[in-house]
């Protein structure tokens, strides 16, 4: 039997923990900090994968594949990037291992296989990619480059929790090259743009964009543009950022080319990138005490038929049934399976498919099959239906669109009664610790202020939203304040 779920009101952090395993998505691997998906959880990461991919390919871009290792010299070109990512990184520095002859059947590090240059462990990939740019770029003919890569990057991390922050973890990063100025940071907006647009339209979560702080932007970029999500715990979780670099790194990496008036210029760059975590970001938008809550756009299958049955006898008779259903539901885009185990018993098919959060479960028994009827089961709302099997195809379709709406709605409900204007900084740490949530307070735009309020709340500045001309005071310091900008704890 499927054990019982912590409550998420007594204990989110381990109710997170619990359903993480419990749902079969993830675990803890033998490597301390890194984790094992395992395939349901891999499935719904591949179909993250699958609709970005799509719309990084709609809007031009190619993918490609550069290495795991970065010579530590090409790493440090660019310091500011060397220098944010420099405690994170992992760094290989011998090639081969021998037998230990003090210890029969134990290795240890051959002293004489040192490399000569040290390799990073990509944490990023600015470096090894600007690199090679440097080759592909000679005139505005080539540009410009936009390369997308899908990847896994290293970043040692002390305290860890499966898919919010791993030391190794799965990502996309796009990396791209421009002849101006305003071309590059048009393609920043555009890929910030199209991230809101993904965590709505298929991961049903509200976001909000905005740029970061100069203390929160990436390192060795000159804006990041973000987008902020709010888990039901009152914590933000940074979504997804696009990154203008400016020409920082095609002057760190020397990558010039001959503009339409044959004079030499500088490159300029975009770097952007989601990553697994945004496993973490669904599970804690919509999940609740029976498990995951899945938006159909991104689960591994939409539908789940469970036979209910005696004997072999009766299996075979909705079997052939269910065979035909099964391919009318693939003919109108539905994914589906059919569980005919006869090993498990239906109640623990039940709670199996609850906890994994399958949008919609249909149960077949004989009386069925003679009434031409079907149950039909909602994951979002934990309500059941009886309809008829003929109209199975169009009641699922229908249901699942309107789950992914009302999926959608309600955690937009959620983030806007969280977000909460303060004047005043005792109001702002009384908000923090009773409510949570986003806190809309003005700043005085200085890195001083910004690090006393995170000193003192542990709150940081999630991101400056677009189009907020509200001048005021700021809530730490008194002096003026351009706007308000969002604070929150996070992950």
């Amino acid at each position: 039997m499927v054990k019982k779920l912590t409550s998420k009101n007594k204990d989110y952090s381990k109710w997170y923990n619990e359903l993480v395993v419990m749902a079969d998505l993830a675990e803890n691997s033998s490597v301390r900090g890194c984790m094992i998906i395992k395939p349901y959880g891999y499935a719904i990461w591949e179909k993250m994968q699958y609709f970005l991919d799509k719309m990084f390919k709609e809007t031009g871009h190619q993918n490609a594949y550069f290495p795991l290792f970065v010579p530590k010299s090409l790493f440090e070109a660019e310091e500011k990037n060397a220098e944010g990512f420099a405690k994170e990184c992992a760094i290989v520095t011998h090639y081969r291992l021998e037998n230990d002859p003090d210890k029969i059947g134990k290795l240890r590090v051959d002293p004489k296989a040192k490399l000569e240059e040290e390799l990073i462990v990509r944490p990023t990939s600015e470096a090894v990619i600007w690199n090679s740019y440097k080759n592909w770029i000679q005139s505005y003919r080539d540009l410009p480059i936009l390369i997308n890569q899908w990847a896994n990057v290293v970043r040692w991390e002390m305290r860890t929790r499966l898919f919010l922050r791993t030391s190794e973890f799965l990502w996309q990063e796009g990396h791209t090259a421009h002849e101006t100025r305003e071309e590059a940071i048009n393609e920043t907006v555009m890929i910030n743009d199209l991230y809101e647009k993904f965590a709505k339209e298929y991961m049903a979560m509200p976001v909000l964009k905005g740029i970061k702080s100069k203390s929160e932007t990436f390192a060795g970029a000159e804006t990041t543009y973000c987008i902020e999500a709010l888990m039901q715990d009152g914590k933000a979780l940074q979504a997804g950022t696009s990154h203008f670099l400016g020409q920082n790194f095609s002057k760190a990496f020397d990558v010039k080319f001959a503009n339409k008036e044959g004079r030499l210029s500088y490159v300029w760059a975009t770097s952007w990138g989601v990553s697994s975590r945004l496993l973490g970001a669904l599970i804690m938008t919509h999940s609740d005490d029976n498990g995951l809550v899945l938006p159909p756009m991104l689960a591994p299958f939409q539908v789940v038929i469970v036979p209910i049955f005696k004997n072999q006898d009766e299996l075979a008779l909705i079997s052939d049934l269910v065979e035909n259903l099964k391919s009318d539901f693939l003919r109108n885009d539905i994914s589906v399976k059919f569980d005919n185990r006869d090993k498990i018993r239906p109640g623990e098919k039940f709670a199996l498919y609850e906890i994994q959060g399958v949008p919609i479960r249909l149960t077949l028994g004989p009386k069925d099959l003679m009434n031409k009827t079907v149950e039909i089961f909602r994951r979002d709302s934990l309500t059941k239906d009886t309809i008829k099997i003929e109209n199975s195809v169009s009641k699922v379709s229908n249901l699942l669109k309107e789950m992914q709406k009302s999926m959608y709605n309600n955690a937009l409900s959620f983030r806007d009664n969280n977000i909460t204007e303060v004047d005043n900084f005792d109001d702002f740490k009384k908000v923090l610790n009773t409510k949570g949530g986003f806190i809309s307070a003005h700043w005085d735009g200085t890195e001083k202020t910004e690090n006393e309020i995170k000193k003192i709340t542990k709150a940081t500045i999630r991101c400056i939203p677009f189009g907020n001309q509200d001048e005021g005071s700021c809530v730490f310091s008194g002096n003026h304040s351009k706007q308000r900008v969002l604070f929150a704890k996070a992950y």
